[in-house]
């Protein structure tokens, strides 16, 4: 009887003992987990730059991360309670960096305007607000418009803007500025103890020079702590909301139209061969097929297409039409073949013109707005070799005479302002030549021969 009423005696002891160490567990297990929350976030690129908070508990209410929404800590309570396990606690830090969201992206719209005033309708119903804005009507209409938005509405609003038209660009940037944040706070704390050890110096100074100099030092650590306060608003405010760039121009600004020239030899398939290679050598006199393929390569309908080879001596009427068709609209993207069967008579160059119209999304033609491309491609006219036949020598023999009588008249022509000149050369040279000659103009006895002289005489 002794025996057990001694063990039901020791029961509530052991039971005591086993809910105090029970007790004395939990909280080493708090304490290591907090422990752990501090040292991951004192290490760089750990999950918080700052000490982790406590949710909760006997030690009273902590504040929220750095740079969290000012309901961060309401959406918190609301789900876990200020009895919630320490796993929440990660998850708000990792909540809580301090992130710089920012985003540029260009929209091309039919209207600027309207456009405008339904991106500002979208922020406005995310809780944001309109930052900025910049418009220009000219050359082209343009808007340029700056957001503020929260971080946690800030996917949302990139989706949104985007799907307003035309998605262009798109450029997001994500800046995780924790470090500076704890840095510029440390630094701003011993500041402002340096300032509170001046102030105190001052109040016990009591000659003038030190006076003077206590109150130039403390003017200029007062100024190094206004300076550190304000980038600390800066960064906060930068985290704090997010910022969105959005440039809104106009669809129908950037037509553009291009023409790639190509050939093959031979005229059997009336272009169905298109198209061919971009430099080709044939036979003098031979067939080769020249295709012409017109490409749409900017952002708006065109319309009006002509095509011009000066020296082809082409025109889009004279072509055969191989794809699409060149009197309908030619959307952004879409292509038109046509093609041109000629002959090789020599090497010739080409020089093609293609010129169109773009038109809005009404069809109706956008003024002063007229889009052109030059393309080229050497077409080489080769000499076959071979004996040559009775027809091409006589072709040949024509074709020199030709060169010749050319020759003659080029030369005739070239001297026909100089015959005034030759003439009188020549009527000069002749009377010079006249002039110069012996006993011209003047008569003269010839003397007697001595034989004649003698005659008469006799010998003695």
């Amino acid at each position: 009887m002794i025996t057990r009423i001694g063990i039901r005696s020791k029961r509530p002891i052991v039971w005591v003992a086993l809910i105090a160490l029970g007790l004395s567990a939990c909280t080493l297990a708090r304490e290591d987990g907090l422990q752990m929350a501090d040292a991951i976030s004192t290490e760089p690129g750990g999950v918080q730059a700052t000490t982790a908070p406590a949710l909760g508990g006997a030690s009273g209410e902590s504040e929220p991360p750095i740079g969290a929404p000012a309901d961060l800590e309401d959406r918190r309570r609301s789900l876990v309670g200020d009895g919630g396990t320490e796993a929440i606690v990660f998850q708000v830090s990792d909540l809580g960096r301090d992130i710089i969201f920012t985003a540029d992206m260009t929209v091309a719209v039919q209207d600027v305007a309207a456009a405008g005033d339904e991106a500002t309708r979208i922020i406005s119903g995310l809780g944001g607000f309109l930052y900025g804005q910049r418009t220009t009507a000219s050359p082209h209409p343009q808007t340029v418009l700056v957001f503020k938005v929260f971080p946690e509405d800030f996917p949302d609003a990139l989706e949104r803007l985007g799907s307003i038209g035309d998605l262009r660009d798109q450029n997001v940037t994500a800046d995780d500025v924790t470090e500076r944040v704890v840095d510029l706070r440390s630094r701003i704390n011993t500041a402002e103890a340096s300032v509170e050890r001046l102030r105190g110096f001052l109040e016990e100074a009591t000659d003038i020079e030190t006076i003077a100099q206590l109150e130039n030092q403390l003017l200029e650590r007062e100024t190094q702590l206004e300076t550190l306060r304000g980038q600390l608003r800066t960064l906060e405010d930068q985290v704090a909301l997010a910022t969105i760039t959005l440039t809104l121009t106009e669809a129908a600004t950037r037509p553009g139209v291009r023409v790639d020239v190509s050939a093959y030899p031979g005229h059997e398939d009336s272009g169905a061969s298109c198209p061919g290679s971009t430099g080709l050598t044939v036979d003098k006199g031979g067939a080769v097929t020249v295709c012409f393929e017109i490409i749409n390569v900017g952002d708006t309908d065109l319309t009006g297409l002509t095509l011009r080879d000066r020296l082809l001596d082409l025109e889009l009427d004279d072509l055969i039409v191989v794809f699409g068709d060149p009197e309908e609209t030619i959307v952004p993207g879409e292509s038109i073949v046509v093609a041109a069967e000629v002959t090789a008579d020599r090497t010739v160059r080409t020089q093609t013109t293609v010129t169109a119209t773009p038109v809005d999304g009404e069809g109706t033609e956008i003024a002063g707005r007229s889009v052109s491309n030059t393309a080229s491609m050497l077409i080489e006219a080769a000499d076959p070799g071979g004996i040559p036949t009775f027809t091409e020598g006589l072709e040949a023999s024509f074709d020199l005479l030709l060169d010749v009588a050319a020759v003659l008249v080029l030369a005739a022509g070239a001297l026909v302002p100089f015959l005034p000149i030759l003439v009188g050369a020549w009527a000069l040279w002749r009377w010079f030549g006249r002039r110069s000659k012996p006993g011209a103009g003047t008569s003269e006895v010839e003397p007697a021969s001595p034989v004649a002289a003698g005659a008469g005489t006799s010998n003695e």
